[in-house]
């Protein structure tokens, strides 16, 4: 089968042909259809120790294709199925950016009906982040006042959508460039290059703070959500949490934080059944029209992937950026 394959890190992906998977035992052989691009610039890179890839590898993380066939011991999935999953691209497992992958199917859910498989293969990452933080770290429900830190990037529009289906009353930051785009989400969009952060819990909460804050950017952002919190119940929660910070203020205001590390089940094994789970959610949020993923418009192939990349390290890209597999 035809793969990009990054044999060194720091140098392009090359399409080849090398063997194609069979699937083994709790495993989905699926003919991909369209990759999606998330953290795999950074893998090329050599810049997500995190993601401990074995070299030469096939990234990828996220995909949507079709059920080409079961293995031993799998339930759940017929023949011809269309499915969708964050299920490759780090440690040992074969990535999506490749005509087959053999993929744990418990990775695995049929994708949503009124998506195509571009936009399904836009989801898995950014879903299933945001769920981990808004929804099992700090169980966002209706009423809520939730901040969410870059709201028209890949995870955070995904996040907005979600805290609003869940009844949320939805803030975000964003550039000046991104605001309209945060509007059209249905969140309240704040400029954070002009709109200091006491300014916007003073505007937004009469200075009481949020209720839950999502964290997709990091550094200086993370400190920044310490400070906006709600006092005593508030929670902030980041897929970024890696570098050093100060407690105090979070301590100060009696709230609570949690990380997420969403390809955790993926390099352990362990909790790889609620990955499927969050996915079936998800699929049932778009097909109720509560859930759409941003897609740049432009195309590529696995002859072209290196220009993909470009387009995501370059950060022009207008939305969620798709590697055409197959179909």
């Amino acid at each position: 089968m035809l793969a990009a394959v990054l044999r060194e890190f720091n140098t392009p992906l090359r399409a080849e042909q090398i063997d194609q998977p069979v699937a083994g035992a709790g495993q989905v052989l699926v003919r991909v259809v369209a990759s999606g691009v998330p953290l795999d610039t950074k893998i090329q890179a050599g810049k997500a120790p995190h993601a401990r890839i074995e070299l030469p590898a096939v990234l990828g993380l996220d995909l949507a294709g079709v059920v080409a066939a079961l293995g031993p011991e799998v339930t759940g999935f017929e023949l011809g199925d269309e499915v969708y999953g964050l299920t490759g691209g780090v440690g040992d497992l074969q990535g999506s950016l490749a005509e087959y992958a053999a993929v744990d199917a418990r990775l695995l859910a049929r994708k949503p009906r009124t998506l195509s498989m571009r936009a399904a293969a836009a989801l898995p990452l950014a879903v299933i982040t945001s769920w981990e933080g808004l929804v099992d770290r700090a169980g966002v429900s209706a009423g809520q006042k939730v901040l969410v830190h870059g709201g028209a990037g890949g995870v955070g529009h995904v996040g907005v959508q979600l805290a609003l289906a869940r009844g949320a009353e939805v803030y975000a930051t964003g550039a000046p460039a991104s605001m309209g785009v945060i509007e059209s989400l249905g969140a309240v969009p704040i400029d954070y290059t002009s709109t200091s952060v006491e300014e916007y819990v003073g505007r937004y909460t009469a200075g009481e703070g949020f209720d839950i804050i999502a964290d997709n950017v990091g550094g200086a952002t993370l400190d920044a959500s310490f400070a906006a919190v709600r006092t005593y119940h508030g929670h902030v929660v980041s897929a970024l949490g890696w570098g050093s910070h100060s407690l105090a203020p979070l301590s100060f205001r009696g709230a609570s934080y949690s990380g997420v590390f969403t390809l955790l089940p993926m390099l352990t094994g362990h909790g790889r059944e609620h990955h499927g789970e969050i996915l079936r959610e998800a699929a049932t949020l778009a097909d109720a029209g509560a859930l759409r993923p941003r897609l740049d418009p432009r195309r590529f192939t696995l002859d072209t992937v290196m220009d993909a990349h470009a387009l995501v390290a370059g950060a022009t890209s207008a939305g969620k950026v798709i590697v055409d597999i197959d179909g």
